[in-house]
């Protein structure tokens, strides 16, 4: 599920003013921390997630990780904080980042 330019684009329009929903810290990636991205993308379809650290390659690895680990898509990542979006199986359209913005 790779996502288009003209999507990626999109994405990050509705992305631009929403607040990080996860801090990943100072444990690192953990299971605990895979479950709740994994249901914040299933409530929001598309979430901020802040990844601590100074090391650069370090943060893109964690990225990495959670996108295959979530099944989501990367579609923006500006210095600590990834744009990460899943679509829902049922989406609300009371949580969802998506559909709060073009309803």
């Amino acid at each position: 599920m790779s996502l288009s330019t003209a999507e990626k684009k999109r994405l990050r329009q509705i992305g631009h003013h929403l607040n990080p929903v996860v801090l990943l810290g100072g444990n690192g990636l953990t299971e605990a921390v895979i479950a709740e991205i994994d249901a914040r993308l299933e409530d929001h379809e598309l979430i901020k997630v802040r990844v601590g650290g100074e090391d650069r390659a370090a943060r893109l690895a964690a990225i990495e990780e959670i996108a295959n680990a979530t099944k989501s898509e990367v579609a923006q990542i500006i210095g600590k904080l990834a744009l990460l979006y899943r679509a829902a199986r049922k989406p609300d359209p009371k949580l969802s980042n998506l559909l709060r913005v073009t309803s």
